[in-house]
């Protein structure tokens, strides 16, 4: 018994240093003093100065910030209307399983097939509809195509959760469809929502094939200029950038946990 608690404990110290290590890494590096290279040279906070006077950073990460924001608030809408719309309706029994097939049909594909088909959409659009160009509009597209599923499996998990006994418990009560809706099933369904919306935006974020092959000249997102930037060497602005990212994420999942307490009690 003891050895198997050792062997236990060890997996999962190795599983956390194999998780956070690279992550802290780019942390250590965003306050080292050495522009390149694996040397210290001592603490220093310029970087994250400095990286406030980059405007191409600055430009690329508010892209990828503003394409995350809309394609999330875009999956998420219609992700929770499908998810209720599947889970809350009647369908004929092939149907269903035709739909349920649907959504789970892009959580599977490869995302470089996903990539060349809508490649292949926007060039036909390009043809069909005058001044159509690659940009800010098609990346957001191309992003909720993926979202969208994310979104509608989260918010139908939660529902199967739930159940149909409240439902149906507000109905005996003669709760009005809109009264049902707004007063029980959303506040109910916030969690599942506030989920997939959260899975939505990081997905955006770190997403890097479907943005390459959707992306205009001036609709580059921060993971295609990394890609770009392997080949001169990335800079500490990068790695102070990352960090900032790190942070919000971590105070964000902080939240969302601190809000599940909150509603739980």
């Amino acid at each position: 018994m003891i050895v198997q608690r050792l062997v236990v404990a060890v997996v999962a110290i190795f599983s956390l240093f194999f998780l956070y290590v690279p992550s802290l890494s780019v942390v250590v590096f965003s306050v080292n003093q050495a522009k390149y290279g694996l040397v210290w040279k001592g603490f220093s906070w310029k970087w994250y100065t400095s990286l406030f006077h980059n405007q191409i950073i600055l430009d690329v990460a508010l892209n990828s910030l503003v394409v995350a924001v809309i394609s999330t608030a875009v999956a998420t809408l219609l992700g929770t209307a499908l998810a209720l719309g599947m889970d809350r309706f009647p369908w004929p029994k092939r149907l269903a399983a035709a739909m349920n097939f649907l959504v789970h049909l892009p959580v599977v594909t490869p995302d470089i097939i996903l990539a060349a088909a809508l490649v292949l959409c926007f060039s036909l659009l390009r043809q069909l509809v005058p001044g159509f160009e690659m940009g800010l509009m098609t990346l957001i597209i191309g992003h909720v195509t993926f979202q969208l599923s994310f979104v509608t499996l989260v918010v139908r998990s939660r529902l199967a959760a739930l159940g149909r006994d409240i439902d149906e418990a507000a109905r005996d009560l003669y709760a009005s469809d809109f009264y049902l809706f707004s007063r029980v099933t959303l506040p109910l369904l916030a969690p599942g929502i506030i989920a997939g919306a959260m899975l939505a935006f990081t997905l955006s974020l770190d997403d890097f094939i479907i943005s390459f092959f959707t992306h205009g000249p001036d609709s580059v997102t921060l993971p295609i200029y990394l890609y770009a930037s392997i080949r001169r060497g990335i800079s500490p602005e990068i790695h102070a950038l990352s960090t900032l990212i790190l942070l919000v994420t971590v105070f964000l999942v902080l939240l969302s946990e601190r809000l599940a307490r909150f509603r739980a009690g």
